[in-house]
């Protein structure tokens, strides 16, 4: 258990740096402003992602240089504190780095507890099983020590603890950010990465918040229920496909694959489902953030006119081949006024 807690927790951290450091050019301030009537405004040039530097990171950490808060927090995630030092909030940085150190230590502590502790046991199971399966008679020895159950829920709880701690310095991170943009896209984007429905509350949409929420929710308890259900079929396909396993349960082992590999499949749309609404929800929190200023009048209008459209200019569509490499073509020019 403690093993796959700390995969989850790792595969987080990596998923979370990679996703500041690469979805700048996905939500890029200029795809919202972006014009054909300069030669110097380009797609490929307003959407290039600036790469992760770590002179210009640790530059900021110094107070030479300002930093995006993607960046800040992309480095942030792989050295924790650093957001705090950026910020010059230096307090919190005993309570992060003894909160997280304490935690993960004692935690680990508890779980090696647990595990010498399991060895044993195992060992001894190991021997009695082999030794009455020899001598049909039953094993002479008692167990000299059984798991401590106790100690591996105390470690898991802790090394949860520590977690949590973490994921709070990256949050307080985010929220102590200096910045005079209201709403902040990068900050609506890496709220609700942190918590599903944060960015939408802090871009004043409130009515939002159950939608998302309650849809991860129902997938998530979709996703527990398939995949326990799959585990389990999966267990009586193996007994009962095991010779001399005792198996002595009704459902045969073609029914016990059959909703094996249905359960199986639903866990996997769940897995499915879940992220979608987890990436919509930061995607709408971050372009609903740029779009905070946006609005339409009600003077809505369109102009038809005829115009000459040339070649090699800086509209988005040039003039083609067929009306020859150089020359004008006539056209009509259409504009909406909203």
């Amino acid at each position: 258990m403690h093993r796959q807690l700390i995969r989850y927790i790792t595969a987080l951290i990596f998923c979370l740096t990679w996703f500041a450091v690469r979805s700048e050019a996905q939500f890029k301030e200029e795809a919202f402003k972006q014009t054909y009537n300069d030669q110097r405004d380009s797609t490929a040039m307003a959407d290039t992602a600036n790469t992760f530097s770590i002179k210009e990171y640790f530059g900021g950490l110094a107070h030479k240089n300002d930093l995006k808060i993607g960046i800040m927090f992309a480095g942030s995630a792989i050295l924790p504190g650093t957001a705090q030092i950026y910020n010059k909030d230096y307090w919190k940085l005993p309570v992060i780095y003894g909160g997280i150190g304490a935690l993960a230590g004692t935690g680990g502590y508890y779980l090696h507890r647990y595990n010498q502790t399991n060895r044993v046991y195992q060992e001894y199971i190991g021997h009695k099983t082999a030794f009455e399966k020899q001598y049909n008679v039953k094993y002479p020895f008692e167990a000299p020590i059984e798991p401590d159950m106790q100690a591996k829920r105390t470690g898991t709880w802790l090394l949860a603890g520590a977690g949590l701690l973490y994921w709070g310095s990256l949050l307080d991170g985010v929220v102590c950010y200096e910045s005079d943009t209201h709403p902040h896209p990068g900050r609506a984007t890496i709220y609700s990465a942190l918590l599903p429905g944060l960015g939408q509350i802090y871009n004043g949409e409130l009515f939002k918040v159950p939608i998302y929420v309650g849809g991860l929710m129902v997938s998530i308890d979709f996703l527990y229920k398939n995949n326990l259900n799959y585990k389990r079929f999966k267990r009586i396909h193996n007994e009962a496909t095991t010779p001399d396993s005792g198996y002595s349960e009704s459902i045969s082992a073609e029914t016990a694959k059959w909703y094996r590999d249905v359960y199986r499949r639903y866990r996997d749309y769940s897995i499915v489902a879940t992220a979608a609404i987890y990436l919509l929800q930061v995607i709408d929190a971050n372009v609903f953030a740029y779009m905070h200023d946006f609005e339409v009048s009600d003077d809505i209008s369109m102009d038809v006119s005829p115009t000459v459209i040339g070649p090699y200019n800086a509209y988005a569509i040039n003039t083609p081949p067929a009306y020859g490499n150089g020359s004008n073509a006539i056209g009509m020019r259409i504009g909406f006024t909203f």
